[in-house]
């Protein structure tokens, strides 16, 4: 048996990209994938609802 080179079900994620968006309601930040997009989403803070729909991308320095 060998070892693989990378983690199982890399390939099937390797496109995906990540997106970050400040709750409306109390500003705590919270991450998502480009495949859970359309799903609902909760700030883990406040507990209020998030819509990524209305969130802007950001460049961050160093990135």
């Amino acid at each position: 048996m060998t070892t693989p080179a990378h983690c199982p079900g890399f390939e099937a994620n390797k496109s995906l990209s990540s997106f970050k968006c400040k709750c409306p309601s109390c500003g705590a930040e919270k991450e998502i994938f480009s495949d859970e997009f359309d799903r609902p989403h909760t700030c883990k803070n406040c507990k209020q609802p998030i819509d990524f729909s209305q969130c802007s991308i950001e460049s961050g320095a160093g990135v």
